[in-house]
């Protein structure tokens, strides 16, 4: 069990493509209960990288969501004017570059010009094959990505809420993973190891299906050298899942706070909407009452 004092600062850290559902508040309320048990700050990191999905509108949700639900945050932006002016990731891409430049001097990074579309029809789960691994394609081949090479990745250690680790391989879905897109830009999975670093996170509370971008973050820090990174703790929490025993996406429009609210629903409303999702026995009318379900 963590212990208070335990870690200095945890983050919700969302996505702004689309409203956020019941599934991001019951990981946003998780981290609450937890960096209020440990005493811990939390970062708001929103993931704007994207600005094609990075919907104004879904922007502001987010800030509105968390004040309606009162999930507190002790630093990063109050606002969508402050996250553009301060807070945005187009802010960090120097850090980014960097943090490529020392990917590139690893030998490890490849240019690949796969599409999903192929990729799919090589793999009908979706996971990345090699394809482009041994083709030497020069890295400023237009419309190309970069990935790196993950062949002879070594067993991941992943340090938990007590201070124990857990080893683990590469799962195939995680192999060979992008770190720059085909714009240009840095890829997720660098993206949010930099940001970490960078504002200094010891713990992230990320849902269950997380599991193998955590294993694949854990590998870049560790070719970035980032002893911070590699020490952070990791928390994940079940899923809530549909009828159909799939997790909730953003595409779910009826269980999003926009939609709920939309209804006249309060705070106290969406709780316990949140409650009943999770098959709670006990009433659920705030972020703090889920506090039984930490570790």
């Amino acid at each position: 069990m963590a212990s208070a004092g335990l870690f200095r600062k945890t983050r919700f850290a969302p996505t702004p493509s689309g409203y956020l559902h019941l599934g991001n508040i019951f990981s946003f309320a998780l981290t609450a209960a937890l960096a209020e048990r440990t005493g811990a700050g939390i970062l708001l990191r929103i993931d704007d990288m994207d600005r094609e999905r990075a919907n104004p509108d879904y922007i502001q949700d987010i800030f509105d969501t968390l004040r309606f639900l009162d999930l507190p945050w002790t630093e990063g932006p109050q606002d969508a004017q402050e996250l553009e002016s301060h807070y945005s990731q187009r802010h960090r891409l120097n850090l980014y570059k960097q943090a490529l430049d020392k990917l590139l001097d690893s030998g490890l990074v490849y240019a690949c010009s796969c599409s999903r579309a192929q990729i799919l029809k090589q793999s009908t789960d979706g996971a990345y094959r090699g394809t482009c691994r041994h083709k030497g394609l020069a890295l400023d081949t237009q419309d190309v990505a970069w990935r790196l090479n993950t062949e002879s990745a070594q067993t991941v250690s992943v340090k938990t809420l007590d201070g124990t680790c857990l080893n683990a391989a590469l799962p195939n879905d995680v192999q060979d993973p992008v770190i720059r897109k085909k714009d240009g830009f840095p890829a997720y999975q660098l993206s949010s190891v930099v940001d970490d670093v960078y504002f200094g996170i010891d713990l992230v509370v990320r849902g269950q299906d997380l599991w193998p971008s955590t294993l694949v973050q854990l590998h870049i820090a560790s070719l970035l050298k980032e002893d911070h990174f590699l020490n952070t703790a990791f928390y994940h929490h079940q899923l809530i899942l549909d009828s159909h025993q799939r997790k909730l996406s953003k595409t779910a429009g009826d269980t999003s706070v926009h939609y709920l609210r939309k209804q006249g629903c309060s705070a106290e409303e969406v709780y316990e909407r949140l409650g009943k999702e999770l098959h709670l026995s006990g009433p659920l009318k705030h972020w703090r009452d889920l506090a039984f379900l930490l570790p």
